[in-house]
């Protein structure tokens, strides 16, 4: 039969440990001297460790706290200075922060750069690669026993290590998403210029205003997303009807300071729609001297007869039309002279542009599964009035978009 582990303390050794557990500032000397005082009275190692702490301990790590104490007393309790776990990333990092952003720069870049330069070193001491090696070339994604490969001056070996550094550092396995970076060599440069009149509108409204323009296109049949329905086979229903999939197409803008929404609706966007559109524009900010349009780069936008509708407009950057437009208005172009100064966005930077996460709204709340297929002109007049509940401005709608912090 084992040994039965216990203390026997005398009066002034049992007022040390209380004294300890009930005043002492450093947690873990109160958690065991609180043990201690357990094993004291009668309670097995064992049992304080699985049952009698806070927080639950291996039964050998307090079968170790008795052992110290016997041999040293209290000093056998304390951690001394230089004691404890090291960082598994020291000495080249000193913090969580340097560590975990090193690892994320590992990560974010391709693995077969690593696994190259792994090959080449190996080379030098063989003639022939491993099939291994080269399959680890070919990997796209990273795994544990990977990164730490990588990450040389990480102190560990194995990939449940690995693991729990990375949890500890809060790097996680997630889920990718499709992405593409605007390849807009000026995207600086024009995200810059759209920050200078934001400020401009936002310390001079009686003078200055800058809205975020864009186009978008919803259709008479509805778009297929989630809905709640009974578990099992049967899924919610996009009813459609037997009519032409007619498309229709909304203009809007979004003021960014109020949250205020001017919207035209019409069967295509063509250069009059688009002007009258601007009319809008103005008309709903009288009196200013310069309102700043951000719009991106579709060609309409920058036609001719578009163009001499406005104040004559100096574009910073290289616009891209259609080679066969004409270089000047037509005859038919309206000449209002509007106070309407055209912001370029980076080329292919959707993200740029907070309206549309408006159009990704009116598509959750009207659109997916609408059940009007066959009543196409109701369908619309909701999107429309949709579109015209923020006619006076909302800071619902700017949270939504990301403008106003919630």
């Amino acid at each position: 039969m084992p040994k039965l582990i216990t203390i026997c303390l005398i009066e002034e050794q049992q007022e040390q440990l209380e004294q300890i557990r009930d005043t002492d500032k450093r947690p873990y000397m109160r958690e065991r001297a609180a043990a201690l005082l357990k094993i004291a009275e009668g309670t097995t190692p064992r049992q304080v460790a699985l049952n009698g702490l806070h927080k639950s301990r291996q039964p050998d790590t307090v079968y170790d706290w008795v052992k110290r104490y016997m041999d040293k007393g209290i000093d056998g309790l304390v951690i001394k200075s230089g004691r404890g776990r090291k960082p598994a990333y020291s000495p080249k990092y000193e913090t969580d922060a340097e560590a975990k952003e090193a690892i994320l720069h590992t990560v974010r870049r391709d693995p077969s750069v690593f696994a190259s330069s792994s090959m080449a070193s190996s080379s030098m001491a063989s003639s022939s690669l491993t099939s291994s090696s080269l399959f680890a070339s070919l990997e796209s994604r990273w795994s544990l026993n990977r990164i730490a490969n990588a990450c040389d001056w990480l102190q560990i070996g194995t990939a449940s290590g690995m693991s729990k550094l990375l949890k500890r550092l809060r790097i996680s396995y997630k889920r990718g998403r499709s992405y593409i970076h605007s390849p807009d060599p000026d995207y600086q440069r024009k995200m810059d210029i759209i920050a200078q009149c934001l400020l401009k509108a936002w310390y001079a409204p009686e003078v200055y205003a800058l809205l975020y323009q864009d186009e978008f296109g919803f259709y008479r049949q509805p778009s297929i997303a989630n809905n709640y329905e009974a578990m099992g086979n049967i899924q919610p229903l996009a009813r459609r009807s037997h009519r032409l999939n007619a498309e229709c197409r909304g203009i809007g803008a979004l003021n960014p300071i109020t949250g205020q929404v001017i919207y035209h609706q019409a069967s295509k966007v063509t250069i009059k729609e688009l002007t009258v559109f601007y009319d809008m524009v103005v008309d709903d900010c009288p009196d200013l001297e310069t309102i700043y349009l951000v719009q991106d780069n579709w060609s309409v936008h920058f036609h001719p007869d578009v163009l001499a509708h406005l104040q004559p407009q100096h574009l910073e950057f290289p616009v891209h039309v259609p080679s066969h437009w004409p270089k000047k208005p037509t005859p038919k172009a309206r000449h209002a002279n509007l106070p309407i100064k055209i912001l370029q966005l980076p080329t292919y930077a959707s993200w740029a542009n907070p309206i549309e996460k408006l159009w990704r709204w009116v598509r959750q709340t009207v659109i997916h599964l609408h059940r009007l297929s066959d009543d196409w002109s109701i369908l619309k007049q909701r999107v429309r009035d949709f579109m015209l509940s923020f006619r006076h401005g909302s800071n619902e709608l700017l949270r939504y978009v990301g403008l106003l912090p919630d």
